[in-house]
């Protein structure tokens, strides 16, 4: 990374030190500033303090799990958030999801898994904080997209959605009526060559959902095919 661009600054909260000492030293090789936690009390009090860029986040933790960590984040903020999760533990993975994790990563897990992971979720960070001169916005009735600056309004209320949220809605509302399969829809949210489950779409659908019906309890534009994938309502 260029000495004259600031790194990124990632916060890592997990208690199990083998793993905080490994994955630090991974990314500390790839040029990213790392702080480490190691219960979710602390974690929380670390992220509020740092304003990291991302955030890599166990789920059991001491002083406070992993989902509490994440459900108070989410009061406030969109940061990218990663989830540790142990590989019986699939409830904790779906939990996370509908609290609005990004991403979840099952342990034991691939070091060069987690990097490919945490680089994607910044590049799409930062296509985030990036606008551009040009307008490209697209509006389908109600909702509201700005793709350059990653916003997004329906009926004119803000949506506080994240990258992925953002970037899974804008998908289905580009081309409304067509079908989006979850593999389209992976691809589309995490790029290519990177394996999510299903269910993690379907999981980051429910929560836009909700968000949705927040502000319009009839809110039903997002329709699934089952078997198939998810589509957005022609008008």
């Amino acid at each position: 990374m260029s000495d004259l661009i600031k790194p990124p600054t990632i916060v890592l909260v997990d208690d199990d030190q083998n793993i905080v000492t490994s994955v630090s030293i991974t990314l500390e090789e790839e040029g990213y500033t790392v702080h480490s936690f190691h219960d979710g009390e602390s974690g929380l009090a670390g992220i509020k303090q740092l304003a990291p860029d991302l955030v890599v986040l166990d789920i059991k933790m001491p002083r406070m799990d992993g989902t509490e960590v994440l459900q108070k984040l989410r009061e406030t903020s969109a940061l990218p958030v990663i989830f540790l999760t142990s590989k019986d533990d699939e409830i904790d993975e779906v939990i996370g999801l509908k609290l609005g994790a990004d991403d979840y990563i099952t342990k034991p897990f691939s070091q060069r898994v987690l990097l490919t992971r945490i680089q994607s979720l910044l590049r799409r960070q930062d296509q985030r904080k990036t606008s551009a001169t040009e307008d490209e916005t697209i509006r389908h009735g109600a909702l509201m997209l700005d793709k350059n600056r990653y916003i997004c309004s329906y009926n004119n209320v803000p949506l506080d959605l994240t990258v992925t949220e953002f970037l899974l809605i804008l998908t289905l509302a580009t081309r409304p009526g067509h079908v989006k399969s979850r593999e389209q829809l992976i691809e589309a949210a995490y790029g290519e060559n990177i394996y999510v489950d299903d269910r993690t779409i379907d999981s980051h659908i429910k929560r836009i959902r909700k968000k949705f019906k927040s502000i319009d309890t009839d809110f039903d534009n997002i329709e699934t095919l089952y078997g198939i994938g998810y589509k957005y309502k022609e008008a």
